[in-house]
């Protein structure tokens, strides 16, 4: 009997790829309606060698249905969904993609905080009804981008890339990255610092960490406290890594300058919350990954790495 690949759910307009992947290897693709409900998964991959998946929960119960030696690929960087220690002690491999879209996260993340500190948003609002204008020091003091102190929470591939971007303005880059190897983000002219130090000395504070039990709320209510009044808070990587209530209030009692969020804490984000309203605030949809480049990327770099399972080969990109 041929091996058999479930992709529970996805968002590309084919999937031509996965197709020509599974027919070289003889492997039967079976492809799901975006099924994301628990018991349907387990349905659906009864059996799987391989498992594709954006968000779909791959659970203990999930996990006990497939195949021996069976692999589970992420559609991108986040496996939140996926129980990897109990896929471990199993024998599952487990592989993301974490560099589809670096650039196009790096772009949109200096694109948010530059925004944010120049006022586009604002200026734009003055200016775009009846016959509203506003002089451009009536918005407030607006620092050169050269004097900017860029904070970085965070010195992974999207963090170095952010980095890069920032100096080539001119900004000072200083991070906080318990994991960092000190001589190698000094190439990125980027300056290891305590947690403490970077919320208190940047003008933008930009959050590039893991989403963990230990960095859940890394940006709480105390350390928005401790920020600037001017500061502007740029997260484009995981919504939970900054408790967004407090951010809102913050932002609403000018207690740090604006936030910047391509991540929220529920996605979508629920009606009446209080970022729908906070001023100086820039939101987009979880859309920081999206370019035509880096979705054709994410799927040609899992399709190759389902090919890898099929075969028994090393993954390219496993996390257990």
């Amino acid at each position: 009997m041929g091996k058999r690949v479930v992709i529970t759910d996805q968002s590309f307009p084919d999937l031509d790829q996965e197709t020509a992947v599974a027919r070289s290897a003889g492997a039967a693709l079976v492809v799901g309606d975006n099924v994301v409900d628990e018991d349907a998964v387990v349905e659906l991959t009864e059996g799987a060698d391989v498992v594709m998946l954006a968000y779909a929960p791959i659970t203990e119960r999930v996990l006990d249905g497939l195949s021996p030696g069976a692999t589970v690929i992420r559609y991108g960087i986040g496996f939140e969904t996926i129980d990897v220690e109990a896929a471990t002690r199993r024998g599952v491999r487990v592989c993301n993609v974490p560099d589809y879209g670096a650039d196009t996260v790096a772009d949109h993340t200096v694109a948010l905080a530059l925004a944010s500190l120049r006022r586009i948003a604002d200026y734009h609002a003055a200016i775009a009804h009846d016959d509203g204008w506003i002089s451009a020091a009536e918005i407030g003091e607006i620092p050169a981008v050269s004097d900017v102190v860029y904070g970085l929470i965070g010195t992974g591939q999207i963090g170095r890339k952010v980095a890069r971007r920032m100096a080539a303005f001119g900004a000072e880059i200083i991070a906080y990255d318990p994991y960092a190897d000190s001589d190698e983000v000094a190439a990125d002219d980027i300056e290891l610092v305590e947690f403490d130090v970077v919320i208190a000395n940047a003008d933008i504070v930009s959050v590039h960490a893991p989403l963990t039990p230990e960095t859940h709320h890394i940006v709480d209510r105390a350390a928005l406290e401790a920020m600037k009044d001017t500061a502007v808070l740029v997260n484009t990587a995981r919504g939970a890594l900054v408790d967004t209530r407090a951010a809102a209030e913050a932002v609403a009692a000018d207690r740090i300058g604006a936030l910047a969020l391509d991540v929220m804490e529920s996605e979508p984000l629920e009606a009446g919350h209080p970022l729908r309203t906070a001023p100086r605030t820039l939101l987009t949809p979880h859309a920081a990954f999206y370019s035509a480049r880096s979705l054709a990327n994410l799927q040609r770099f899992a399709a190759e790495e389902m090919g890898r399972a099929l075969r028994g080969d090393d993954l390219r990109c496993q996390i257990n």
